[in-house]
């Protein structure tokens, strides 16, 4: 029953899924509110089952509303690539690259890369999102953004989200980080072994960062004393610098903000993290998506060293 379905109508219930209700869809659209619930019903009665239930206030997805959900999301981010492609062809590489990134990457690499992608392609307008990973890759999956620089700890899998094409470009080294009263932080570069903080308190990151944490510390034989938890590297930083714990922080973070009050140390056979560009399969045919892919590559092959092969999600 679902032979020869039309994919304006599935656009359209796209738009009401992701609006969570036929009123915004089509205040979203520019419609009334019964033409979109005429599309609506043309299309359950292609599909022979309903696709929605409709609420007092707003829809809620079925099962084969959420099924239908991920594709209509592909056909809108095929889409939005054709589109893209022919204004790049049409306007000699002028376009416009959604790129999201996290919070370390946004403040180091990110601006250099932008500013190396201006120079060279002045017509690329590059709008930045802040994300961490897995939003970065939600963004994506959905068409919201085109292009996102991740992380995945090891012993951890990057987001797995179909159609996503996952590139390493390198490592970023996973330091310890101290207040400058602590015994451990001696003067000069003396690596610390962990086991040796056993008994202090810690500060963590964010979900991933949490998880790297709290795994390099049972590898190193303890469970960590988590006191405090902030995604944010210079709040964490201010803590430490207070006494208030110690942590483990990425280079990129210590390279956009080192706080006077804290004491930087490397961990013997600590693993570092690894940094990915990641985006949907279709836009590497996007001359302004590669552009900036060329331009990140660039700015981070200094800073890091190369990390394997291209891994596909």
């Amino acid at each position: 029953m679902t032979h020869g379905m039309d994919p304006h109508r599935l656009l359209v219930f796209r738009e009401i899924a992701h609006a969570g209700s036929i009123a915004g869809a089509a205040r979203a659209l520019g419609w009334t509110q019964p033409a979109v619930s005429q599309h609506l019903r043309h299309l359950e009665r292609r599909a022979g089952m309903a696709l929605v239930l409709r609420l007092p206030r707003g829809v809620r997805l079925t099962e084969a509303g959420r099924l239908l959900l991920g594709h209509a999301d592909a056909v809108a981010a095929r889409l939005q690539a054709a589109a893209d492609d022919l204004d790049a062809l049409a306007q000699l590489r002028e376009g416009t690259v959604r790129l999201a990134a996290f919070p370390s990457a946004s403040a180091t690499v990110v601006p250099a890369a932008m500013d190396l992608l201006l120079r060279r392609h002045p017509g690329v307008d590059v709008r930045l999102r802040e994300a961490e990973p897995p939003e970065a890759s939600d963004l994506l999956a959905a068409g919201e953004a085109d292009l996102a620089v991740t992380f995945a700890h090891a012993g951890q899998e990057p987001d797995d989200h179909p159609g996503l094409v996952r590139t390493p470009v390198g490592e970023d080294p996973l330091l310890l980080v101290l207040p400058r009263s602590h015994p451990q932080a001696v003067p000069g570069d003396r690596p610390v072994d962990l086991r040796s903080l056993a008994a202090d308190g810690w500060i963590a990151g964010c979900e991933r960062c949490a998880a790297g944490l709290r795994r390099a510390c049972e590898e190193a034989g303890f469970v960590p004393d988590v006191r405090h938890g902030t995604d944010d590297y210079v709040v964490t930083q201010a803590l430490i610098a207070r006494g208030l714990g110690v942590g483990l922080l990425p280079r990129l973070a210590l390279d956009a903000f080192t706080a006077p009050g804290v004491a930087v140390r490397p961990v013997p056979g600590l693993r570092p993290r690894t940094l990915y560009l990641t985006h949907p399969r279709e836009t590497d045919q996007i001359p302004a998506v590669r552009a900036a892919v060329q331009a990140l590559r660039d700015v981070l092959a200094p800073r890091v060293r190369a990390a394997g092969d291209p891994d596909h999600g």
